[in-house]
């Protein structure tokens, strides 16, 4: 009969090499914890009491190595001195810097002198400092990966032999230098947009550039292109693009109405602030029946003219959004698309996608359809239009927004 083997002599003895590299990746993951070995064993899934007596000894070697640090208790944690982080360097508007890994961990306090001049947003490479007591973990900028902002806008301020551009944010620890040759024309007191050309190790300031004048502080136009070059906002589309976006017709092929759901008959309106210069959606109303109403809800078919891909779509991509200042808008498509072609004017046929709801008088939805259409707005209605139509009960289709604004109230 043979004997019964425990459970102990089952279980394989570990590598002290993969037990080490399983021991330091579960401390890293937790670097602000400490754990007992027991917790430890529990956590990479530790078995037996021979494993057990391995995981001591590496613990023992770990911490004689100063890769760990142990506790009077008996409790580990990884030793952060020498790690090194990749992440996000921020530069706070109250003087203070922080790191922000790329793994989601904690915040690292960066002190000015370990800075290194990186800039808010630059992608950094962090070596973590012995933690005092009671004080928060701190870093050390060893290399920065990437810079996220090298163009800064701000006041010139011009000396004898050289000047400085004294910015309107403190996202940068000193004002720029410029050599009296790079002024690019610039006078004392004007806003201009530098680019940082270098910033020596031992220098306390960058190094820069003007590459744009923007005019005098104060000014409209001044401050609006300001606001632009600060936030790096593409001001206009590069030439490929444009010349791509003229080349678009302007007319519709029949081909391509006969695909589509017919609006062009149906009563059909935009509404939009008085200074708007595109209208990328639109209403339709039509009566069906005695207390039953369809109601359309038009969007401009960007699709059928900008394709996945394409030169257009990369460059609308890129920004995203269109960008409201207070006296104009920066498009996210090209102008010939977001003002002429996309822009649902009046008494001109545009390309939709719609929802058309037909609705009763409890502004129930009796039935919907989604479908490509073809719409021609019959008026532009701007907000302060619309209003005077509700309050008064008077005016150009007051008995379409009346209804339309009794379903919008049961809503």
């Amino acid at each position: 009969m043979s004997k019964k083997t425990s459970q102990s002599e089952t279980v394989a003895k570990p590598k002290k090499k993969d037990l080490t590299i399983s021991v330091i990746d579960f401390l890293k993951e937790n670097k602000d914890k400490q754990f007992n070995y027991k917790q430890i064993a529990a956590a990479i899934d530790l078995r037996g009491e021979e494993s057990k007596r391995v995981l001591l000894n590496v613990l023992d070697k770990l911490r004689d190595e100063e890769k760990l640090l142990e506790s009077s208790r008996g409790r580990y944690r990884i030793n952060n001195r020498g790690l090194m982080l990749d992440g996000r360097f921020e530069r706070r508007s109250n003087g203070k810097n922080f790191f922000v890994p790329d793994d989601d961990g904690n915040i690292i306090y960066i002190p000015e002198r370990n800075s290194k001049h990186a800039m808010n947003g630059d992608r950094v490479r962090v070596q973590l400092l012995a933690k005092r007591k009671r004080a928060e973990t701190e870093g050390v900028v060893v290399e920065i990966l990437e810079h996220k902002q090298t163009r800064f806008v701000g006041v010139l301020e011009v000396q004898k032999h050289f000047a400085f551009l004294v910015m309107d944010s403190k996202f940068l620890s000193n004002d720029i230098f410029i050599p009296k040759d790079d002024l690019l024309g610039a006078k004392h007191g004007d806003k201009v947009v530098v680019e940082i050309v270098e910033w020596p190790a031992k220098a306390n300031n960058p190094v820069g550039k003007v590459i744009n004048v923007l005019g005098k502080p104060g000014d409209n136009d001044t401050e609006m292109h300001a606001i632009l070059a600060q936030y790096d906002l593409p001001y206009s589309y590069p030439d490929n693009v444009s010349k791509i976006a003229d080349l678009i017709p302007d007319t519709i092929d029949n081909k391509e109405i006969a695909k589509r759901e017919d609006f062009r008959d149906v009563f059909t309106f935009t509404i939009d602030p008085k200074d708007a210069k595109d209208f990328d959606d639109a209403f339709s109303f039509k009566e069906l029946s005695p207390n039953l109403w369809e109601v359309g809800v038009h969007i401009a078919d960007v699709t059928h003219y900008v394709k996945p891909g394409d030169l257009i779509d990369k460059e609308a991509e890129n920004r995203a959004t269109s960008i409201y200042l207070v006296d104009r808008t920066i498009p996210m498509l090209p102008e010939r698309l977001s003002n002429y072609i996309c822009s649902l004017r009046p008494n001109e046929e545009k390309l939709c996608f719609s929802v058309i709801f037909n609705m009763n008088e409890k502004a129930e939805i009796k039935d919907f359809r989604i479908a490509r259409t073809v719409i021609k707005s019959d008026s532009r209605l701007a907000y302060e239009d619309a209003q005077t139509i509700i309050e008064t009960g008077k005016g150009d289709f007051s008995k379409e927004i009346l209804i339309l604004n009794s379903l919008a109230k049961q809503l």
